[in-house]
């Protein structure tokens, strides 16, 4: 029997690759079978080499009559407790009727696999994001009586925190990718010794460490990769790009990733005049992630906190990534990334939404002693090695996950019926 299930919106999804490495390292460090459940089907073809494996034996979310019949099944076999559990939904969300329909989307589809995690002996379900995955694992957990957690990462506890507080009282335990995830979870009233920080990781083995700074003269080569959405501040890039500074202009910039803002943006590179210095590359594997980081001279990533909304980052494994390679880093200062990126000395930091505080920094990196660059790569390989590396980062969830596993705890973590 498979005792651990993970389960995850939509799988594969190409930017999160996080998923996928804890999912393998995990997998390793117990030396048992996982099971991972999605709800929604992907938006993009692409798959990394990496997640192959997990395709192939993936509990895909039900057709709507297979969920259905599961929610009427549960209905008859567990009344009060199914009834309860939607009443809970509804009511967490009930100052929103859109949120409450996902939701209850994510509840009908978590009651199919909840027959299925009950057949396959799962005793615990850990979910990635605190939103439908979080619901969905929870849902598990009231059917069938397994344990379950989650990853909070970012927009999932900054946006709506709507049931995030029953989430957290019925959770066996809560891990924040960031301190500052920690302390939003501390707020919403999570037992402290219920949360444990565990940032997102990378193997730095993976990438060759070869410190660059950017050249003196010539093309500058800068990588941008995340995906084409608002939160990135891509358009702010841009203008900061769009000026008549000697050095500014040596930058051709690259920006890998996809999204629904692909047109806009390469139509303001041409409204800007600066169709020749930018390049669209779409989504790239990880194998290509790793080239595209070597021929770089730098690397930046200009998040931004979305006006009205609250969207933004919580710390991009992107960054890690290019720092585990000696590609020195800008980034904006905004949630968790600070803990990595740290301003003159793992890094630069910028303000973010601010087009010429972004053009401050990046005329540092190009105007600055080529010692002082290589010594913050140095720095920035460190910090990856020693806080953000992934053996570390899946043996802390490794311990956390053996504790529900064997033996059961003797004492409830939480309730656990509604």
């Amino acid at each position: 029997m498979t005792r651990l299930a993970y389960v995850v919106s939509r799988f594969p999804h190409v930017t999160e690759t996080f998923i996928v490495r804890e999912l393998n390292a995990v997998r390793a460090d117990l030396d048992e079978e996982i099971e991972l459940f999605s709800l929604f089907p992907p938006v993009d073809p692409t798959v990394h080499p990496s997640a192959a494996r997990w395709v192939a034996g993936l509990h895909p979310g039900g057709r709507p009559a297979a969920v259905i019949a599961a929610v009427a099944r549960w209905l008859v076999e567990r009344p009060l407790t199914t009834t309860h559990a939607a009443a809970a939904l509804v009511a967490a969300h009930r100052r929103s009727p859109r949120l409450a329909a996902r939701n209850l989307a994510a509840f009908g589809l978590a009651c199919a696999h909840a027959r299925s995690a009950r057949a396959l002996g799962i005793r615990h379900v850990h979910a990635h994001f605190a939103t439908y995955p979080a619901v969905a694992a929870w849902t598990i957990s009231q059917l069938t009586g397994a344990t379950f957690s989650f990853t909070a990462h970012a927009h999932d506890i900054y946006l709506d925190t709507s049931f995030l507080p029953r989430l957290l009282a019925d959770a066996a335990f809560a891990v924040p990718i960031s301190a500052y995830g920690r302390d939003i979870l501390l707020r919403e009233g999570a037992a402290p010794d219920r949360v444990h920080v565990i940032h997102c990781g990378v193997d730095p083995a993976a990438y060759a460490f070869a410190p660059r700074t950017p050249p003196p003269a010539g093309v500058v080569r800068m990588l941008c990769v995340a995906s084409l959405q608002e939160y990135k501040g891509h358009r702010f890039l841009l203008r900061a790009l769009a000026t008549d500074d000697p050095p500014l202009r040596r930058i051709h910039l690259e920006l890998a990733g996809r999204g629904e803002l692909r047109d806009e943006l390469e139509s303001l590179s041409r409204d800007l005049g600066l169709e020749h210095r930018v390049s669209f590359l779409g989504p790239l594997t990880e194998p290509e992630i790793v080239a595209a980081l070597a021929r770089a001279h730098a690397f930046v990533l200009p998040s931004i906190v979305v006006p009205g909304t609250g969207f933004t980052e919580g710390i991009p494994v992107s960054l890690m990534e290019a720092m585990a390679s000696g590609t020195p880093v800008i980034a904006s200062s905004v949630a968790g990334v600070p803990e990595l990126v740290i301003d003159g000395e793992t890094g630069l930091l910028a303000v973010p939404a601010d087009e010429v505080d972004l053009r401050r920094a990046l005329t540092r990196l190009l105007t600055e002693p080529q010692t002082a660059i290589a010594e913050r790569s140095l720095a920035a390989r460190r910090i990856v090695e020693r806080q953000f590396d992934l053996a570390a980062s899946a043996a802390q969830m490794t311990r956390l996950l053996s504790a529900q596993l064997d033996p059961r705890p003797a004492v409830p973590t939480g309730p656990r019926q509604a």
